[in-house]
Protein backbone atom coordinates (compact mmCIF):
# COMPACT_ATOMS: atom_id res chain seq x y z
CA UNK A 1 0.00 0.00 0.00
CA UNK A 2 1.08 3.55 -0.62
CA UNK A 3 3.47 2.64 -3.46
CA UNK A 4 5.51 4.86 -5.72
CA UNK A 5 2.60 5.66 -8.04
CA UNK A 6 0.93 7.53 -5.21
CA UNK A 7 4.09 9.43 -4.40
CA UNK A 8 4.52 10.39 -8.05
CA UNK A 9 0.95 11.65 -8.45
CA UNK A 10 0.65 13.58 -5.24
CA UNK A 11 2.13 17.03 -4.90
CA UNK A 12 2.82 16.60 -1.21
CA UNK A 13 4.50 18.02 1.30
CA UNK A 14 8.00 17.67 2.53
CA UNK A 15 8.62 19.05 5.99
CA UNK A 16 10.42 22.04 4.47
CA UNK A 17 7.54 22.99 2.14
CA UNK A 18 4.66 22.48 4.53
CA UNK A 19 4.98 23.31 8.21
CA UNK A 20 1.54 21.95 9.12
CA UNK A 21 1.66 18.74 11.13
CA UNK A 22 -1.42 16.51 11.14
CA UNK A 23 -1.57 13.94 13.93
CA UNK A 24 -4.30 11.39 14.63
CA UNK A 25 -5.10 10.22 18.15
CA UNK A 26 -6.16 6.58 18.44
CA UNK A 27 -6.76 4.36 21.42
CA UNK A 28 -9.33 2.97 23.79
CA UNK A 29 -12.23 5.06 25.05
CA UNK A 30 -11.38 6.55 28.43
CA UNK A 31 -7.58 6.51 28.09
CA UNK A 32 -7.42 10.27 27.49
CA UNK A 33 -7.36 10.89 23.73
CA UNK A 34 -9.56 13.99 23.85
CA UNK A 35 -7.76 15.48 26.86
CA UNK A 36 -4.45 14.88 25.07
CA UNK A 37 -5.77 16.67 21.99
CA UNK A 38 -6.72 19.65 24.15
CA UNK A 39 -3.27 19.67 25.75
CA UNK A 40 -1.58 19.73 22.32
CA UNK A 41 -3.84 22.53 21.05
CA UNK A 42 -3.54 24.53 24.25
CA UNK A 43 -7.29 24.99 24.65
CA UNK A 44 -10.46 22.95 25.04
CA UNK A 45 -11.57 21.77 21.61
CA UNK A 46 -12.62 18.18 22.29
CA UNK A 47 -14.95 16.95 25.00
CA UNK A 48 -13.29 14.51 27.38
CA UNK A 49 -14.69 12.19 30.02
CA UNK A 50 -12.89 14.10 32.75
CA UNK A 51 -14.57 17.38 31.81
CA UNK A 52 -17.86 16.45 30.18
CA UNK A 53 -20.45 13.73 30.09
CA UNK A 54 -20.30 13.78 26.29
CA UNK A 55 -17.09 12.10 25.13
CA UNK A 56 -16.10 12.08 21.45
CA UNK A 57 -18.62 10.23 19.34
CA UNK A 58 -17.23 11.12 15.92
CA UNK A 59 -13.90 12.13 14.38
CA UNK A 60 -13.14 15.81 14.97
CA UNK A 61 -10.41 18.15 13.80
CA UNK A 62 -8.80 20.88 15.87
CA UNK A 63 -6.09 23.30 14.68
CA UNK A 64 -3.66 25.54 16.52
CA UNK A 65 -0.61 27.68 15.84
CA UNK A 66 2.04 27.07 18.46
CA UNK A 67 4.37 29.63 20.03
CA UNK A 68 7.13 28.83 17.52
CA UNK A 69 4.77 29.49 14.58
CA UNK A 70 4.31 25.83 13.71
CA UNK A 71 0.73 24.84 12.91
CA UNK A 72 -0.66 21.53 14.06
CA UNK A 73 -3.86 19.70 13.14
CA UNK A 74 -5.15 17.20 15.70
CA UNK A 75 -7.75 14.61 14.71
CA UNK A 76 -9.51 13.09 17.71
CA UNK A 77 -11.14 9.74 17.01
CA UNK A 78 -13.87 8.00 19.01
CA UNK A 79 -13.28 4.44 20.19
CA UNK A 80 -12.87 3.14 16.64
CA UNK A 81 -11.23 -0.03 17.89
CA UNK A 82 -13.40 -0.66 20.93
CA UNK A 83 -14.95 -4.10 20.71
CA UNK A 84 -18.42 -2.59 21.16
CA UNK A 85 -18.14 -0.47 17.99
CA UNK A 86 -20.20 -1.80 15.09
CA UNK A 87 -18.67 -2.26 11.64
CA UNK A 88 -20.91 0.44 10.09
CA UNK A 89 -19.77 2.97 12.68
CA UNK A 90 -16.12 2.06 12.21
CA UNK A 91 -16.42 2.24 8.42
CA UNK A 92 -18.02 5.68 8.46
CA UNK A 93 -15.58 7.08 11.01
CA UNK A 94 -12.52 5.83 9.12
CA UNK A 95 -13.82 7.55 5.97
CA UNK A 96 -14.32 10.75 7.96
CA UNK A 97 -10.88 10.50 9.57
CA UNK A 98 -9.22 10.08 6.18
CA UNK A 99 -11.27 12.94 4.77
CA UNK A 100 -10.14 15.23 7.60
CA UNK A 101 -6.52 14.21 6.92
CA UNK A 102 -6.80 14.27 3.14
CA UNK A 103 -3.23 15.58 2.79
CA UNK A 104 -1.90 12.64 4.79
CA UNK A 105 -1.01 11.84 8.39
CA UNK A 106 2.29 12.99 9.84
CA UNK A 107 2.02 10.83 12.95
CA UNK A 108 -0.36 8.37 14.59
CA UNK A 109 -0.43 8.94 18.35
CA UNK A 110 -1.38 5.71 20.12
CA UNK A 111 -2.76 6.74 23.51
CA UNK A 112 -2.53 4.52 26.61
CA UNK A 113 -3.07 5.37 30.25
CA UNK A 114 -0.82 4.50 33.17
CA UNK A 115 -4.02 4.19 35.21
CA UNK A 116 -5.26 1.11 33.33
CA UNK A 117 -3.58 -2.17 32.49
CA UNK A 118 -2.63 -3.03 28.93
CA UNK A 119 -5.25 -5.45 27.63
CA UNK A 120 -5.75 -7.96 24.84
CA UNK A 121 -8.34 -5.53 23.43
CA UNK A 122 -5.65 -2.88 22.94
CA UNK A 123 -3.31 -5.41 21.35
CA UNK A 124 -6.08 -6.39 18.92
CA UNK A 125 -6.74 -2.71 18.17
CA UNK A 126 -3.14 -2.19 17.12
CA UNK A 127 -3.23 -5.30 14.95
CA UNK A 128 -6.34 -3.86 13.32
CA UNK A 129 -4.57 -0.55 12.74
CA UNK A 130 -1.65 -2.32 11.05
CA UNK A 131 -3.90 -4.57 8.97
CA UNK A 132 -6.15 -1.71 7.90
CA UNK A 133 -3.48 0.81 6.95
CA UNK A 134 -0.60 -1.52 6.15
CA UNK A 135 2.54 -2.45 8.06
CA UNK A 136 4.19 0.86 7.12
CA UNK A 137 1.87 2.69 9.52
CA UNK A 138 4.14 1.64 12.43
CA UNK A 139 6.82 3.91 10.97
CA UNK A 140 4.50 6.82 11.83
CA UNK A 141 3.43 5.65 15.29
CA UNK A 142 4.28 7.36 18.57
CA UNK A 143 3.15 5.92 21.92
CA UNK A 144 1.77 8.42 24.42
CA UNK A 145 0.88 7.59 28.01
CA UNK A 146 -1.56 9.78 29.93
CA UNK A 147 -1.66 10.00 33.72
CA UNK A 148 1.73 11.63 34.22
CA UNK A 149 0.36 13.30 37.34
CA UNK A 150 -0.18 9.86 38.92
CA UNK A 151 3.43 8.83 38.31
CA UNK A 152 4.68 12.19 39.58
CA UNK A 153 2.63 11.80 42.76
CA UNK A 154 4.23 8.39 43.32
CA UNK A 155 7.68 9.80 42.45
CA UNK A 156 7.97 7.43 39.48
CA UNK A 157 9.38 8.03 36.01
CA UNK A 158 8.17 6.59 32.70
CA UNK A 159 11.11 4.19 32.84
CA UNK A 160 10.06 3.04 36.32
CA UNK A 161 6.51 2.41 35.12
CA UNK A 162 7.53 0.47 32.00
CA UNK A 163 10.01 -1.57 33.98
CA UNK A 164 7.28 -2.48 36.44
CA UNK A 165 4.18 -2.78 34.27
CA UNK A 166 5.31 -3.55 30.73
CA UNK A 167 3.87 -6.81 29.34
CA UNK A 168 5.47 -8.59 26.39
CA UNK A 169 2.91 -7.35 23.82
CA UNK A 170 3.44 -3.72 24.87
CA UNK A 171 7.22 -4.16 24.67
CA UNK A 172 6.79 -5.39 21.11
CA UNK A 173 4.73 -2.31 20.26
CA UNK A 174 7.35 0.00 21.76
CA UNK A 175 9.98 -1.83 19.74
CA UNK A 176 8.01 -1.30 16.52
CA UNK A 177 7.83 2.41 17.40
CA UNK A 178 11.60 2.48 18.09
CA UNK A 179 10.74 3.49 21.68
CA UNK A 180 9.13 6.79 20.69
CA UNK A 181 7.32 7.28 24.01
CA UNK A 182 5.92 10.45 25.56
CA UNK A 183 4.30 10.95 28.98
CA UNK A 184 1.52 13.57 29.32
CA UNK A 185 0.00 15.17 32.38
CA UNK A 186 -3.24 16.53 30.95
CA UNK A 187 -4.27 18.03 34.29
CA UNK A 188 -1.33 20.37 34.71
CA UNK A 189 -1.98 24.09 35.01
CA UNK A 190 1.71 24.84 34.48
CA UNK A 191 1.94 26.31 30.97
CA UNK A 192 5.69 25.65 30.82
CA UNK A 193 5.15 21.98 31.63
CA UNK A 194 2.32 21.68 29.08
CA UNK A 195 4.41 23.33 26.39
CA UNK A 196 7.39 21.09 27.19
CA UNK A 197 5.25 17.97 26.78
CA UNK A 198 3.93 19.19 23.43
CA UNK A 199 7.41 20.11 22.20
CA UNK A 200 8.70 16.63 23.07
CA UNK A 201 5.81 15.08 21.15
CA UNK A 202 6.44 17.30 18.12
CA UNK A 203 10.13 16.43 18.33
CA UNK A 204 9.15 12.79 17.76
CA UNK A 205 6.73 13.84 15.00
CA UNK A 206 9.60 15.57 13.21
CA UNK A 207 11.82 12.50 13.69
CA UNK A 208 9.06 10.37 12.15
CA UNK A 209 8.83 12.76 9.22
CA UNK A 210 12.58 12.84 8.73
CA UNK A 211 12.85 9.06 8.72
CA UNK A 212 10.04 8.86 6.16
CA UNK A 213 11.63 11.26 3.71
CA UNK A 214 9.60 14.25 4.85
CA UNK A 215 6.37 12.77 3.53
CA UNK A 216 3.21 12.07 5.53
CA UNK A 217 1.64 8.64 5.52
CA UNK A 218 -0.72 8.06 2.60
CA UNK A 219 -2.30 5.11 0.86
CA UNK A 220 -4.87 4.41 -1.84
CA UNK A 221 -7.72 5.63 0.36
CA UNK A 222 -6.06 9.03 0.73
CA UNK A 223 -5.35 9.06 -2.99
CA UNK A 224 -8.98 8.37 -3.85
CA UNK A 225 -10.21 11.07 -1.50
CA UNK A 226 -7.79 13.61 -2.96
CA UNK A 227 -9.01 12.80 -6.48
CA UNK A 228 -12.60 13.19 -5.26
CA UNK A 229 -11.82 16.52 -3.61
CA UNK A 230 -10.12 17.84 -6.76
CA UNK A 231 -13.09 16.78 -8.90
CA UNK A 232 -15.54 18.43 -6.53
CA UNK A 233 -13.42 21.60 -6.54
CA UNK A 234 -13.51 21.70 -10.35
CA UNK A 235 -17.26 21.26 -10.36
CA UNK A 236 -17.69 23.98 -7.74
CA UNK A 237 -15.64 26.42 -9.82
CA UNK A 238 -17.73 25.53 -12.87
CA UNK A 239 -20.89 26.03 -10.86
CA UNK A 240 -19.68 29.46 -9.66
CA UNK A 241 -18.84 30.54 -13.21
CA UNK A 242 -22.33 29.60 -14.46
CA UNK A 243 -24.31 31.44 -11.79
CA UNK A 244 -24.84 34.56 -13.91
CA UNK A 245 -25.44 32.71 -17.21
CA UNK A 246 -28.09 30.12 -16.36
CA UNK A 247 -31.53 30.09 -14.85
CA UNK A 248 -32.24 29.11 -11.27
CA UNK A 249 -33.73 25.79 -12.39
CA UNK A 250 -30.65 24.97 -14.49
CA UNK A 251 -28.39 25.80 -11.58
CA UNK A 252 -30.46 23.61 -9.25
CA UNK A 253 -30.15 20.73 -11.71
CA UNK A 254 -26.39 21.21 -11.96
CA UNK A 255 -26.12 21.38 -8.17
CA UNK A 256 -28.11 18.14 -7.96
CA UNK A 257 -25.65 16.52 -10.38
CA UNK A 258 -22.74 17.74 -8.24
CA UNK A 259 -24.30 16.19 -5.16
CA UNK A 260 -24.90 12.92 -7.00
CA UNK A 261 -21.26 12.86 -8.13
CA UNK A 262 -20.16 13.50 -4.56
CA UNK A 263 -22.43 10.73 -3.25
CA UNK A 264 -21.16 8.28 -5.87
CA UNK A 265 -17.54 9.03 -5.05
CA UNK A 266 -18.18 8.81 -1.31
CA UNK A 267 -19.87 5.47 -1.88
CA UNK A 268 -16.75 4.19 -3.68
CA UNK A 269 -14.57 5.32 -0.77
CA UNK A 270 -16.91 3.68 1.74
CA UNK A 271 -16.86 0.44 -0.26
CA UNK A 272 -13.05 0.54 -0.30
CA UNK A 273 -12.98 0.93 3.48
CA UNK A 274 -15.59 -1.79 3.95
CA UNK A 275 -13.58 -4.15 1.75
CA UNK A 276 -10.45 -3.35 3.74
CA UNK A 277 -12.28 -3.90 7.03
CA UNK A 278 -13.59 -7.26 5.84
CA UNK A 279 -10.10 -8.22 4.73
CA UNK A 280 -8.70 -7.08 8.07
CA UNK A 281 -11.35 -9.01 10.01
CA UNK A 282 -10.62 -12.18 8.04
CA UNK A 283 -6.87 -11.81 8.56
CA UNK A 284 -7.29 -11.23 12.29
CA UNK A 285 -9.64 -14.21 12.59
CA UNK A 286 -7.18 -16.38 10.69
CA UNK A 287 -4.32 -15.13 12.87
CA UNK A 288 -6.29 -15.76 16.06
CA UNK A 289 -7.33 -19.22 14.83
CA UNK A 290 -3.71 -20.05 14.04
CA UNK A 291 -2.59 -18.79 17.44
CA UNK A 292 -5.30 -20.81 19.17
CA UNK A 293 -4.35 -23.93 17.18
CA UNK A 294 -0.69 -23.38 18.07
CA UNK A 295 -1.63 -22.88 21.73
CA UNK A 296 -3.74 -26.06 21.76
CA UNK A 297 -0.92 -27.97 20.08
CA UNK A 298 1.55 -26.65 22.64
CA UNK A 299 -0.83 -27.58 25.47
CA UNK A 300 -1.30 -31.05 24.01
CA UNK A 301 2.45 -31.46 23.70
CA UNK A 302 2.90 -30.29 27.29
CA UNK A 303 0.23 -32.72 28.52
CA UNK A 304 1.90 -35.57 26.63
CA UNK A 305 5.25 -34.66 28.13
CA UNK A 306 3.63 -34.49 31.56
CA UNK A 307 2.09 -37.95 31.12
CA UNK A 308 5.45 -39.35 30.07
CA UNK A 309 7.08 -37.72 33.02
CA UNK A 310 4.42 -39.07 35.37
CA UNK A 311 4.87 -42.57 33.89
CA UNK A 312 8.65 -42.41 34.32
CA UNK A 313 8.23 -41.24 37.92
CA UNK A 314 5.77 -44.08 38.58
CA UNK A 315 8.21 -46.64 37.18
CA UNK A 316 11.07 -45.19 39.23
CA UNK A 317 8.96 -45.43 42.37
CA UNK A 318 8.04 -49.05 41.59
CA UNK A 319 11.70 -49.92 40.99
CA UNK A 320 12.68 -48.14 44.18
CA UNK A 321 10.04 -50.01 46.17
CA UNK A 322 11.19 -53.32 44.65
CA UNK A 323 14.79 -52.52 45.57
CA UNK A 324 13.74 -51.69 49.11
CA UNK A 325 11.75 -54.93 49.34
CA UNK A 326 14.71 -56.92 48.02
CA UNK A 327 17.05 -55.31 50.53
CA UNK A 328 14.57 -56.03 53.33
CA UNK A 329 14.36 -59.71 52.34
CA UNK A 330 18.13 -59.99 52.13
CA UNK A 331 18.44 -58.46 55.59
CA UNK A 332 15.86 -60.83 57.04
CA UNK A 333 17.71 -63.76 55.48
CA UNK A 334 20.99 -62.71 57.10
CA UNK A 335 19.28 -62.34 60.46
CA UNK A 336 17.81 -65.86 60.18
CA UNK A 337 21.25 -67.39 59.49
CA UNK A 338 22.72 -65.64 62.50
Amino acid sequence: MGGSSIDDDWELTSSSSNEVRTVVLVGRTGDGKSATGNTILGRKVFNSRASSSGVSTTCELGTAELDDGQRVNVIDTPGLFDLSSGSKFVREEIVKCIDLAKDGIHAVIVVFSVRTRFTEEQETALRTLQSLFGSKIVDYMIVLFTGGDDLEENEESMEDYLGRECPKALKEILGLCENRVVLFDNKTKDEGKRSGQVQKLLYFVNIVLSRNGGRPYTDELFRELKIRAMEMHKQQRKFDSLKEEYSKDALLEFEKQMQQTYDDQLKRITEMVESKLNETTMKLKQQLDEEQAARLKAEEKAMLAQRRSDEEIRKLRENLEKAHEELRKQAEGRCAIL
